[in-house]
């Protein structure tokens, strides 16, 4: 189901940047945790850290207002050097993977469609959970691109399906639990897949 906004609130990518942070923050503080933001030219590549009895998280935090995040993008100009005519869009994505060390979330903020008496929508991913992702699209769409809502066309089939972010990656207290602790989560019972809407190309043009 397509997601439901309203008229978009624009700023620059800074400023968007900048309050995305403090945003994030604020949410992980109402979850009970302690937060350390980072700042200055020479922080790490993680924005905060955060504790709680004990366990630590380091959080990126990647804001966006165009509906999509472009982690990948300086390390697929990389693999460009390599070979210019064709770059290896599968190994920018590795070598974008293996930047990131243990105890690593990204904290993934859109204010596509978010008015200013809204928070944005927010999600929490591992850096594996997004290659995942990624390298999905890059076989749809080939970008190295995570959308939070996608449409793509089955070359077997000729139907078109709308793809979006797991509803299990949205911010909350079991999200978190989650990443703190994913040999846990990964005990628990697998949920059934969300279901994909499909549309018939001719369908599509029909109803246009």
């Amino acid at each position: 189901m397509p997601l439901q906004v309203v008229s978009p609130v624009k700023a620059g990518s800074w400023p968007i940047t900048v309050g995305a942070a403090g945003i994030a923050a604020a949410q992980f503080a109402r979850c009970g945790f302690d937060v350390m933001m980072q700042a200055g030219p020479d922080k790490p590549w993680y924005d905060l850290v955060v504790t709680k009895a004990g366990n630590l998280l380091k959080i990126g935090v990647k804001a966006t207002e165009n509906g999509c995040w472009r982690l990948a993008e300086s390390y697929l100009l990389r693999a460009a050097h390599a070979n210019p005519k064709k770059p290896d869009i599968q190994h920018a994505i590795r070598m974008w993977l293996d930047t990131h060390g243990e105890r690593t979330v990204y904290c993934l903020v859109q204010f596509e469609g978010v008015s200013l008496n809204q928070l944005p929508r927010i999600y929490l991913a591992t850096p594996a959970e997004i290659a995942r992702r990624m390298r999905e699209t890059v076989e749809r769409r080939g970008e190295p691109v995570l959308f939070e809502q996608y449409d793509w066309t089955s070359p077997e089939t000729d139907f078109t399906a709308i793809e979006a972010l797991p509803s299990s990656w949205v911010f909350s207290m079991d999200r978190i639990h989650e990443v703190l602790f994913p040999q846990a989560a990964q005990s628990r019972p697998t949920p059934a897949p969300r279901p994909i809407t499909m549309v018939g190309l001719r369908e599509a043009v029909l109803t246009a």
